[in-house]
């Protein structure tokens, strides 16, 4: 075991020294990911017991993101791309800060809080994203999202159980509040941390200074289908746990002990598969990762009780990293190839996939918000998780589109790409 371990972290070693200060920078970042993912949406349901709150928190978010995505373009002109990326880990901690402060969670507050968490994410993410593809190439990309998977899962253990209990070792309205306030500042020295681990890498910011563009290659705007399908069910990933164990479950300590069931078992899959993957093994790991989530989300649904519950997060602790773990390599092949054919920048393909993430977040936050004020909570928590997760399978022939389409594009003679890196890039989506 121990030669194994080694083994590995010389794997690690013999990256480049951007891929390691990437990965821990990320790594350093993630110990405050539950805290925005799953206590945020917590506080809300604590302080309002209204998850229509939650969700218009959510849409805020994800509105103040591609805002952010397209500023960080601009600023990508003046400013180091490490301080920008600084910044939107810093950012999180001051939104935190801004919903704490809230003497009432009004629809403003939490608006204004959502605003700054977008902002915070799209500061992240975009810098984020186009640190990944000038840092990793195609062949060591399932092993860097499965080493992130693997860490975050580990870290989705010890932090919501330990955040769980210590919001629950408190009593009182008041002591449950600081308990919050407490976790906020912990936050906020976490997101300095990371932002010094982030200064030691050598990035650079893109080359090419024009990012916008309104017409592209068929094959992206495949991938912008695909971007929406997944967008419809992230926001549901991220609140959705808050939602119903807060609703059926119970009080925090109960999120934080249902988040740790199964995790360090879906870590390690999730760690291997990553290591000793292939480029074509991804929509194999994408399709497994939709049918589990889609299981969950009709077992949930059908049972809507606490095992039911207990069932589908467990089934998402798989699903959701294994749904990562194959859609951003697929997503930064498909930059790579579309911006060799279109001799553009990686980030104009960043930016622009915002796009198609936000349509389909904003498609699934209405179908619950139309649900939860046409017919009931009960009915929207019930079945808006189910419908998006069915409408998602629609993934798996997307993918599959996309890889006919690279087949395509291969076995064009007037293309202006060698044959042999369509061939390989074709071979890759698969």
């Amino acid at each position: 075991m121990l030669k194994k371990l080694i083994t590995e972290v010389n794997h690690f070693k013999s990256q480049s020294h951007n891929f390691r200060i990437l990965v821990l920078t990320n790594l350093v970042y993630a110990l405050v990911q539950p805290v925005i993912d799953i206590f945020v949406a917590a506080y809300i349901m604590r302080n309002s017991d209204d998850t229509s709150k939650v969700v218009i928190y959510q849409l805020a978010i994800y509105t103040g993101i591609p805002i952010t995505f397209l500023i960080n373009g601009f600023l990508l002109k003046y400013f180091n791309i490490r301080k920008l990326y600084s910044t939107g880990m810093m950012l999180s901690g001051v939104s935190m800060i801004i919903m704490m402060s809230l003497k009432s969670l009004s629809l403003v507050g939490i608006g204004m809080a959502g605003i700054t968490m977008g902002l915070s994410f799209g500061l992240y993410w975009s810098n984020r994203d186009y640190l990944a593809i000038s840092t990793t190439n195609d062949d060591n990309r399932n092993y860097y999202y499965g080493l992130e998977t693997f860490f975050y899962t580990i870290i989705a253990i010890v932090i919501p159980f330990a955040i769980g209990w210590f919001i629950q070792s408190k009593t009182g309205a008041e002591d449950k509040h600081n308990a919050y306030v407490i976790i906020t500042a912990i936050v906020f020295v976490i997101t300095m941390g990371a932002s010094i681990v982030c200064f030691r890498g050598r990035f650079e910011n893109p080359v090419q200074k024009k990012y916008i563009f309104f017409k592209f290659h068929p094959l992206w705007y495949k991938l912008l289908s695909l971007a929406t399908f997944k967008g419809l069910a992230q926001g549901f990933l991220v609140t959705a746990p808050a939602m119903l164990i807060f609703k059926i479950l119970g009080e925090e300590g109960a999120l934080g002990n249902a988040q740790s069931i199964g995790a360090l078992l879906a870590a390690v899959i999730i760690y291997f598969i990553g290591r000793f993957s292939k480029p074509a093994d991804r929509i194999k790991t994408f399709s497994v990762g939709l049918i589990l989530f889609a299981i969950g989300a009709c077992v949930n649904g059908i049972m809507f009780n606490q095992t039911g519950v207990i069932i589908f997060l467990l089934l998402l602790l798989m699903a959701k990293p294994l749904m990562d773990l194959a859609y951003y390599p697929i997503q930064l092949r498909v930059i790579d190839i579309v911006s060799k054919i279109e001799k553009r920048g990686e980030f104009a393909y960043i930016l622009n996939h915002e796009t198609g993430l936000y349509a389909g977040r904003l498609l699934g936050a209405v179908t619950f918000l139309v649900l939860y004020y046409t017919v009931s909570e009960d009915f929207a928590l019930r079945y808006a998780i189910g419908i998006i997760a069915l409408l998602q399978l629609c993934s798996i022939f997307i993918s599959k589109n996309i890889i006919a389409h690279g087949n395509r594009i291969a076995s064009e003679p007037e293309t202006t790409e060698p044959e042999k890196v369509m061939e390989e890039a074709a071979t890759n989506l698969v």
